[in-house]
């Protein structure tokens, strides 16, 4: 996470300036009253989500694909109003991911509904004098403008932090990059399964022995790094309301992903590491493997402290004289002879099926997880509780994946239909200060649609 201030002092500086937007000069003047309510969002109107933490926080959203635009959700979630900032036609080609490889095939664009929820769209064509005219107005208006365009498509289409800051001297202005803002990879695209898995070292250090790395899933390295953006974003408004003034924040998928994998990394900052993965039957620790029950689910078992838990097990297992026996008595023996151990293991977990087992070594208080398959996820009421799964507005999809975050009281919004392409065009105009025939002018120019 990245978190840059604007150069100067870090109290209030009572500044203006004013851009060329729809024709007409629009002027932007921070006052000392601004520093006071630093974190009010820049409309004071109040909506129906006043109860939220972001209600009423405008956000740009001017970003494609997934990392950047779930940070936006986040925030939709809690109440922002957020805007999101389409090519005219095609729009986001998040929205036909779905035909990706990876992804399973479904009646609904559930990979779109997800990134796209209680979002409003304007379709801008911001090569387009008028379309970039349109972009600077909203900028001026806006809390936070979210991007994960490349540095140099930043450049070309006058996007980066300095080009847009003038005109808004509160801007939280967040960046998505793959690789970072400097160095000789900057400039290059980055998916989180090139720079968050690949790059940060992630796939290797999960590689088995003598086998190729296996394939990331899709998008959960962005929807990591989307939360550090949200943290940095959230960072920058709480700075804002010290100092009145925006800044530029930002984060890297691989930079995510070193984080995630910061563990190995560390190690390896220290010359320490670990051979690649010995095959399950041959683990570095029989207490620390997944086992298959009868009806063929799969568990994992985790003793940390496995002096404490070892005779406990051996009890639940049935098997007290495993306790006795000299290949298992303390830690580094059945660490040394953990294939045998597992081998007994194997044969013990299958004489039972998933539940009585999951029952038994609740009892004895012995660490342990069921590998879920996806039809267990979506029907655990425990992931409903936590409240990880809600309900929606969408007959379509009635459910969906919740934002992972608790504030306080806060109910997150449910899920309203995500847009279709420029469907807020005109509304989202007519808030800016366009009147109808501005709006009509600017769609026969094609700057919006």
């Amino acid at each position: 996470m990245q978190v840059k201030p604007v150069p100067g002092s870090p109290l209030w500086q009572d500044s203006g300036s004013s851009i060329e937007g729809g024709g007409h000069a629009v002027e932007t003047k921070a006052t000392s009253a601004d520093a006071g309510n630093a974190l009010m969002p820049a409309s004071g109107t109040p909506t129906a989500d006043e109860g939220l933490p972001f209600a009423g926080l405008r956000v740009l959203d001017v970003g494609t694909f997934i990392a950047a635009p779930a940070a936006a959700v986040v925030l939709a979630d809690f109440g922002a109003d957020v805007i999101k900032v389409e090519q005219p036609g095609a729009g986001d080609p998040n929205r036909v991911v779905m035909g990706s490889h990876a992804y399973p095939k479904s009646h609904v664009n559930y990979p779109w509904e997800m990134d796209a929820r209680n979002k409003r769209s304007i379709a801008l064509d911001l090569k387009h004098a008028g379309g970039r005219a349109v972009l600077e107005r909203l900028i001026a208006r806006a809390d936070v403008l979210i991007t994960n365009f490349p540095v140099p498509v930043r450049e070309r289409m006058r996007l980066r932090w300095e080009d847009v800051s003038p005109a808004n001297p509160r801007l939280v202005y967040a960046s998505l990059t793959g690789y970072g803002e400097g160095g000789a990879d900057r400039d290059l695209p980055g998916f989180d399964s090139t720079a968050y898995f690949a790059r940060s070292g992630f796939l290797e250090t999960q590689r088995h022995e003598g086998q190729p790395p296996h394939f990331s899933l899709p998008a959960s390295g962005d929807r990591a790094t989307a939360m550090a953006l949200v943290a940095a974003i959230v960072t920058a408004l709480y700075l804002r309301e010290r100092s009145g003034l925006g800044m530029q924040v930002g984060t890297s998928l691989l930079a995510s992903g070193i984080w995630s994998n910061g563990v190995h990394v560390q190690a390896a900052l220290l010359d320490a590491y670990l051979a690649p993965r010995p095959p399950r039957e041959r683990p570095r620790s029989a207490l620390g493997n997944s086992y298959r029950t009868r009806d063929g689910r799969w568990f994992m078992l985790a003793l940390a402290v496995e002096e404490h838990f070892w005779p406990p097990l051996c009890r639940a297992l049935g098997r007290p004289e495993l306790e006795r026996d000299p290949r298992f008595h303390d830690t580094p023996s059945r660490r040394a002879n953990a294939a045998a151990l597992t081998a007994i293991l194997d044969a013990a977990f299958a004489e039972d099926d998933w539940a009585a087992w999951r029952d038994r070594l609740s009892a004895a208080r012995i660490v342990h997880g069921g590998i879920s398959r996806l039809e267990d996820v979506v029907g655990d009421a425990q992931a409903r509780a936590a409240g990880a799964i809600v309900p929606t507005d969408s007959e379509e999809m009635p459910f969906t994946v919740a934002s992972p975050m608790r504030i306080g009281e806060a109910v997150q919004r449910r899920a309203r239909r995500a847009p279709r392409v420029g469907e807020h065009t005109d509304e989202i105009l007519g808030e800016a200060g366009f009147d109808g025939d501005g709006i009509a002018r600017l769609r026969a120019q094609g700057a919006v649609a």
